[in-house]
């Protein structure tokens, strides 16, 4: 089971990368958009977050439901906001280009992430 449960945290820390690279790749940019492959990285944010929670129940290892719940939600508003920023943006790009209300879901995409992240770490 700890294969199970290090091959799942491997494939959520890709999840997370998959999101923050491309966000703070594109700090210093004019345009801002939302790739797919930050879509990609927060279905796989929720698709392993639920998995972890599963394996770590099934090995009866105490988890803060409060926690999870809140990292649920956060993460399915990112997973929420990355799929209409996404099409925002594929829209954009295959009209007339402009993608600044792409800026907004941006934005609140790597700074849900980053919340996601701290309340990983710091609750304890």
């Amino acid at each position: 089971m700890d294969v199970l449960r290090y091959a799942l945290l491997i494939l959520h820390f890709i999840g997370l990368a998959a999101i923050l690279g491309p966000f703070l790749d594109q700090l210093r940019a004019s345009a801002k958009r939302i790739t797919q492959t930050m879509v990609w990285g927060a279905r796989a944010q929720v698709l392993t977050g639920i998995l972890l929670v599963g394996v770590a129940e099934m090995n009866d290892v105490d988890v803060d439901h409060a926690k999870i719940g809140v990292k649920l939600a956060v993460a399915l508003a990112i997973a929420g906001l990355a799929e209409v920023g996404g099409k925002k943006t594929r829209a954009a790009l295959a009209g007339d280009g402009d993608l600044a209300p792409v800026r907004t879901f941006w934005w609140l995409v790597g700074a849900l992430t980053v919340v996601n992240i701290i309340v990983a770490v710091s609750w304890r």
